[in-house]
This record gives structure tokens, C-alpha cells and sequence, in this order.
């Protein structure tokens, strides 16, 4: 458990300390906006893409080991990252990071869940989700004070000492695997992983290139048919990876989607806020990392508790639906972020936005693993975590295209004057790198410059938090109508 548990805590640290460490590590590395993008995009692409590969390589060669293999290529790839001279290998170090994570997170789902049952088996979830959350809340706290103390790299290995003593605690987990587990679907692994990968290089370069670019548009079209192939492939094997039959579920549907309401917007504010606090608000990294304490805290506090409660016969429609519930108030009363304000002002928006995250945390993966046979566990892991990651893979890249566009825009019609440099102040802006951008300034407009970026950054992610709050509204009621506690029942005991 405790290694299982350290092993979850490296995966959430290595997207929110990395986005708290953006500004210096782009500038540190002379590396331009798209490829800045890609040290958070990259890793959420493979993570994504091979979530489910992962599961079924788990229940097929043993959790305990991908559990381990994945927990090496994580931290050997930390390490790369963190001794990188050239954005493009740091890059391609997350891009390989993220099939680490992948292996990480299915193996060590499927693990619990065929450990632990019943009551013991919510708690058990209940502690992961703790664990996610331990990651999410002290990410980024700790990063920037890393940052601060010792530079970028120290991010990085971070992540290779807490992954070095994961590893030496695993000897402790007993193996298991699916015992009816024959060979490896090759077919649906591959045409499942392509597709995932397509779609989410069609949402990351849509948000740069634009959706009419020949790039994004081949993606699209490729994940239509690599996702075709992979249907018609899983309808002809013995023993699909992708059982496909589940579906006729409506609750383990609706659970599994829940990570596009419940986790959608909780990425775009850990990886957005950062920067916008520290470019157009003029803060330190350290002090943007303090001011997400009232989201992180519920988060790491609150999964431990709402184990107990499933535990204990509370609804988990009830609990999930009311998660959304939260998010969507939450979202809606960020709205009053300014640039300038005060850390009090938003305790109140962040806290009642995090309460909901952190609700939803401690119920949603053993909701998931709880709809289907424990011999199947590892690909019911797979399939909840591969929508967890393919919706913040989406959410990063979607919020940072729009938030550069919407700027650009706001940008060129309000401030004219500035319309020559509006794609590279606004592409600066949702990156935090704002000083570097308005180095292209005369001195004498530099505070004007500043001033209508602020103005329209922040104008869009007021955008951003209404669509967010829509969505966890749709999600709520969707939730509530649809979940049948009666499918959830070895999750309440």
C-alpha cells in the first residue's frame, strides 16, 4: 500500500511543480511557446495514449512488475529532463516519462483492487486518492520553493529520489494478474494507443496551429481511423483489452467520464494560475504556489475522508454529483480574479472549488474498478485513467490555445498600437514570461503594454472559468440521473 500510494504521489507532482517552474525553465532553455507547451503536453500525450496498454499489460504479465518498470522509466526520465541543455530533449524526456506514468497508475489501481475488497477496498482508494492529492497540493507549494532555492532542475529530481524509494518498497507487494489473461491484444493496443495519441496532437496543435491547419486536421482524421480499426478489432478477439460490452452500462459510462467535469478544470487552474499570477500579477514562484493552498489543501485532505463515508453507505451518486456541484460554484466565482487582488479574495472561489475536487477524488477510481469482475480490474483502471489523462491532456492544451487566441484578440482590438507584438505578448502572457515578451517594448510603453495584456489575459480566463462551471453543471445533472447506486454495490461494502 505505502508503495503504491509514494508511487501515485510522483504522477499529479509531475504536472503541477513543472507548471509552477514554466517561466524560468522556458526562458533558462531559450525555448519558444509551442515548444514550451509541449513539456506539459508531451507528458500528458503518452500518459494518455498508453493508459490502457498499460492496464492490459499489467493484468497480463503481472501488476507488481509494470508497476515497477514503470516506475523506472518514470524517474530515469525525471532525471534526463532535469540535466537537459536543449528544450527538444527535455521534451522528448516527458513524452517517455508520461508511458512511466502510465504503467505507474494502472498497475498500481489494479493492484488494490485485487488486494483489498469490500470496505477495505474504499479505504484503500480512499488512500490513493490521498495520495493524488498529497502530489497535487504541495506540487505547487514545493515547486516553487524549489524553484526559488535551487533552480528549475531541482523539479525534476524531485521526482528521482521519491521514485528511487518507491522502488525499493515494492518488494513488499504480493504479484497478481488476471488469471484468465491468454496473450496480449497487439492489434487493439496499438490501434487504441494511435488513436489516443492522434487525438490529443489534434487538440494541442488545433489550440496553436489552428483547427483548419493540415497537422490538425490529419490527426482528427487519423484517430477516425485508427479508432475504427480498433472497434472493429475488439469485436473479433476472444479476449478483448477494451471490453467493449461495459459500455452497455450506463453507470460505468457515466463514472468513467467523470474526469471531464470532476478533473477538466481542476488542470486548466493549476497549470494557468501559476502563470498568470506570476507574469501579469507580478508575484514570485513561491508566492504563486501559496496562493493555490485553499484548492490544494481539500484536495490532499478530503479523499481519506469521503473513503469512509462510501464506506459507510453515503451514496456515491450523491457524493459525485455534489463534487460537480462544487466545481461549477467554484468556477463561476473565480470570475473576480484580477491581476492585483488580494490573496483573500480568492480563498473563498479556490477553497469551495477544491472541496469539490477533492470530494470526487476519493470516490471516482474505486467507483470505476467497482462496476466490473476483480480479474478485470486492471482494465477497468485503464480505461478511467486513460479518460482522466485524454481529458487534462485536452484541458491543458485546449485552455492554452485559447487563452493565447483570446488574448491575441482582446489584444488587437483594444490596444492597436500593439498589434505587431500581440502573438508574442500573448503567447508570453499565458506562459508567465511576460518581462521577456515586453523586452520588445519601447521602455516608455512598456506599462501600457502590460497593462492591456493583463486586462485581456484576464478577460479570457474569466471565459474560461464560465465554460468550466457549464460543464461541471452538465456533469452533476447527467450524474445524478444516471448512476444507479445498485451497480456500485462492492463499492459501498
Amino acid at each position: 500500500m505505502i508503495a503504491v500510494a509514494l508511487a501515485s504521489v510522483l504522477l499529479p507532482l509531475a504536472v503541477t511543480a513543472p507548471a509552477v517552474a514554466m517561466p524560468d525553465l522556458t526562458v533558462d532553455l531559450d525555448a519558444g511557446v509551442a515548444a514550451g507547451q509541449w513539456v506539459q503536453n508531451a507528458y500528458g500525450v503518452t500518459f494518455a495514449a498508453c493508459m490502457l496498454a498499460a492496464g492490459s499489460l499489467a493484468d497480463q504479465f503481472g501488476r507488481r512488475r509494470v508497476l515497477a518498470i514503470g516506475t523506472i522509466v518514470f524517474s530515469t526520465m525525471s532525471a534526463v529532463a532535469a540535466l537537459s541543455t536543449d528544450i527538444v530533449v527535455l521534451d522528448i524526456a516527458r513524452a517517455l516519462q508520461g508511458i512511466g506514468a502510465a504503467g505507474v497508475l494502472t498497475s498500481g489501481a489494479a493492484i488494490l483492487a485485487a488486494t483489498f475488497s469490500g470496505r477495505r477496498r474504499t479505504q484503500a482508494f480512499g488512500v490513493l486518492g490521498a495520495s493524488f492529492g498529497a502530489g497535487l497540493a504541495v506540487g505547487p507549494v514545493l515547486g516553487g520553493a524549489l524553484v526559488h532555492l535551487a533552480g528549475w532542475r531541482a523539479v525534476f529530481w524531485l521526482n528521482v529520489v521519491l521514485g528511487a524509494v518507491a522502488l525499493a518498497l515494492m518488494s513488499r507487494i504480493r504479484e497478481s494478474r488476471d488469471p484468465n489473461a491468454t496473450r496480449v491484444d497487439v492489434a487493439g493496443l496499438i490501434t487504441f494507443s494511435g488513436s489516443l495519441f492522434l487525438l490529443a496532437l489534434a487538440f494541442v496543435e488545433g489550440g496553436e496551429r489552428g483547427w483548419g491547419d493540415p497537422l490538425t486536421l490529419g490527426s482528427l482524421a487519423g484517430f477516425l481511423l485508427f479508432m475504427a480499426a480498433f472497434v472493429v478489432v475488439e469485436q473479433r478477439v476472444a479476449r478483448p483489452m477494451f471490453d467493449l460490452t461495459l459500455f452497455r452500462n450506463p453507470t460505468f459510462v457515466v463514472v468513467v467520464c467523470q474526469p471531464f467535469t470532476i478533473t477538466f478544470g481542476f488542470v486548466v487552474l493549476i497549470n494557468f494560475l501559476p502563470p498568470f499570477f506570476t507574469g501579469v500579477g507580478g508575484r514570485s514562484s513561491t508566492e504563486s504556489g501559496l496562493l493555490l493552498l485553499p484548492l490544494m489543501l481539500p484536495v490532499f485532505a478530503l479523499p481519506l475522508l469521503i473513503g469512509r463515508l462510501v464506506a459507510d453507505r453515503v451514496s456515491p451518486r450523491v457524493l459525485l454529483t455534489a463534487s460537480s456541484v462544487l466545481i461549477a460554484v467554484g468556477s463561476l466565482w473565480l470570475v473576480v480574479l484580477e491581476p492585483g487582488q488580494s490573496a483573500a479574495a480568492l480563498v473563498g472561489p479556490l477553497l469551495v472549488f477544491g472541496l469539490g475536487v477533492g470530494s470526487a477524488f476519493g470516490a471516482m477510481d474505486n467507483a470505476a474498478v467497482s462496476v466490473v469482475p476483480v480479474e478485470r480490474a486492471g482494465m477497468a483502471s485503464g480505461i478511467f485513467n486513460t479518460m482522466r489523462i485524454t481529458g487534462e491532456t485536452v484541458a491543458i492544451a485546449a485552455a492554452g490555445g485559447f487563452l493565447a487566441s483570446y488574448t491575441r484578440g482582446e489584444l488587437t482590438d483594444t490596444a492597436p498600437q500593439f498589434t505587431g507584438q500581440a502573438d508574442r505578448l500573448a503567447g508570453a502572457a499565458t506562459q508567465g514570461r511576460i518581462d521577456a515578451a515586453l523586452s520588445t517594448v519601447a521602455p516608455a510603453r512598456r506599462p501600457e503594454a502590460l497593462d492591456a495584456v493583463a486586462r485581456s489575459l484576464t478577460s479570457g480566463m474569466h471565459m474560461a472559468f464560465v465554460f468550466l462551471a457549464v460543464l461541471a453543471a452538465a456533469g452533476a445533472l447527467v450524474t445524478y440521473l444516471v448512476v444507479k447506486d445498485r451497480h456500485l454495490a462492492d463499492a459501498t461494502g
